[in-house]
């Protein structure tokens, strides 16, 4: 019988050249969600988004799988037998990492190398961009255990998905692998297993060289419009770009000074030279 985790080692990360690489560390579980590793990801995702050494976050799992959702026995039998209270709890927990994550100061990126199961579409979803190998698996399996998907996962297929497809994946319950979920736009790109990190790192890479508070605006722009009209939208990146001017106000004028001044950069090309810009604390990623 396998010792369980003290909950301190059920989440484990590395920060290697401003990339924080954190990992789902319940292999021998499948890395399944427990209440204890919900509450060590929220004080993990606290100690890292404002570090100056850290400029994106990686979400990644140990072993074959990344996740396989929520943990029947402790998330949903255990609390269950607590009472209401205990439920309302652990639902705050897990959610309530996730909707860190999916306002999280720096960018990030979800590198699924193995089994992406129900409760771990939250966290899928909470990540700005998604990479996964061929050979990972994703599956709404909740319909073959008597639920339906839950935790914002039936809002996450109709967010991701064309209706027929999130219809016929929480419907019929059966596992898609990777190369289907890049084409259901589930991830960004499927790539063979021993490929799926060096390719993580080069997009990590480019987001490092980007302006970090032109990032995190992009990113909450992209997420807030989709529920706007138009002329609502309108209104909010213009006061969105107003905000970012007033936290980094340097920076688009040093990228504006190297293209019309400088000619030293295409802004379709590439980022803006960084290193010549001036820098206050607030601006640092």
């Amino acid at each position: 019988m396998t010792k369980d985790r003290a909950e301190a080692d059920t989440v484990a990360y590395e920060i290697e050249n401003r990339i924080a690489w954190v990992k789902f560390n319940r292999p021998e579980k499948r890395n399944c969600m427990s209440p204890k590793l919900n509450r060590q990801m929220m004080r993990v995702l606290d100690e890292l988004e404002f570090r100056d050494d850290v400029g994106v976050l990686v979400l990644t799992g140990e072993g074959t799988a990344w996740t396989a959702g929520m943990d029947l026995k402790e998330y949903f039998r255990e609390t269950e037998a607590e009472g209401l209270g205990a439920v309302r709890r652990s639902q705050r927990e897990s959610y309530g990492w996730w909707r860190r994550l999916r306002w999280y100061q720096k960018p990030t990126i979800a590198m699924v190398n193995g089994w992406c199961f129900g409760g771990g579409y939250g966290p899928l979803f909470s990540c700005d961009l998604a990479f996964c190998a061929d050979e990972a698996q994703f599956g709404l399996s909740e319909i073959n255990w008597g639920i339906l998907p839950g935790g914002g996962a039936t809002k996450i297929a109709v967010e991701l998905l064309n209706f027929r497809n999130a219809m016929y994946h929480a419907m019929m319950g059966e596992n898609v692998d990777g190369k289907t979920a890049a084409q259901w736009g589930l991830v960004n790109e499927s790539l063979p297993a021993d490929k799926l990190k060096a390719r993580v790192t080069e997009v990590a890479s480019v987001l490092l060289e980007k302006n970090p508070v032109a990032l995190k605006a992009t990113k909450d722009a992209i997420r807030r419009v989709g529920e706007m009209t138009y002329d609502n939208a309108e209104d909010y990146l213009v006061r969105a770009q107003e905000a970012a001017n007033s936290f980094d106000n340097d920076g688009r004028k040093e990228g504006i000074k190297q293209f019309i001044d400088e000619k030293s950069y295409k802004p379709g090309l590439g980022a803006y030279d960084k290193s010549k810009q001036k820098t206050t604390k607030k601006a640092k990623a």
